[in-house]
């Protein structure tokens, strides 16, 4: 269970750097109380990356038999989350604005947004695929904190700063760190068909 903590930790961690969430988190914490915000990210987190775990658990139980061909699936998987990095994730004007304008509790606004915008995200996807590989519970309480962790660290270089993050530095860096992710996978499941 630690392995999977730690690793799908830094897995998801690198995987939200830069991702558009990340940018709605920095624009919801102009709006609202830091801890607003954090409360509501993990709250929609937990969730959306429960459900996650449960798909990829399902998948890597069900074919246990075929453990070489997922992990090289697993890992052509992250070689498509590098390019889908290095293409990047904006945060539109239109969202933006509705982020800004967003009225009710704040826990609730921000919730439901994350909620809706991490459905179908490389970070799900990502949690997916970790939890065909690995422990489930470890797998979700890493994923959630590493993506959390991530998220609060936009509010508060964004408070401090009043800016984004470095994007060509956390773009390529992530994007090295998916590639390495899924190159390691290739060849654990060329070592299950050999």
């Amino acid at each position: 269970m630690i392995e999977a903590l730690w690793l799908s930790t830094a897995v998801i961690f690198v995987a939200e750097l830069g991702d558009k969430s990340q940018l709605m988190a920095m624009t919801f914490a102009t709006r609202f109380r830091a801890r607003d915000v954090l409360l509501g990210i993990t709250a929609a987190t937990a969730i959306v990356h429960l459900a996650s775990v449960a798909i990829g658990y399902w998948i890597g139980r069900g074919f246990a038999d075929y453990q070489g061909p997922i992990a090289i699936a697993a890992g052509i998987a992250f070689l498509g989350f590098a390019a889908w990095t290095l293409r990047g994730d904006e945060l539109t004007e239109d969202e933006a604005e509705k982020a800004k304008k967003a009225s009710g509790s704040a826990l609730l606004a921000v919730g439901v947004a994350f909620f809706l915008a991490e459905l179908g995200d490389k970070t799900m996807l990502a949690t997916i695929t970790l939890a065909t590989q690995h422990q489930w519970f470890g797998t979700w309480v890493g994923s959630t904190i590493g993506m959390v962790a991530a998220d609060a660290l936009a509010i508060v270089v964004g408070i401090a700063l009043g800016k984004h993050l470095p994007e060509k530095v956390i773009k390529y860096g992530a994007a090295a760190a998916f590639a390495v992710f899924g190159l390691l996978l290739i060849a654990e499941g060329a070592g299950w068909l050999g």
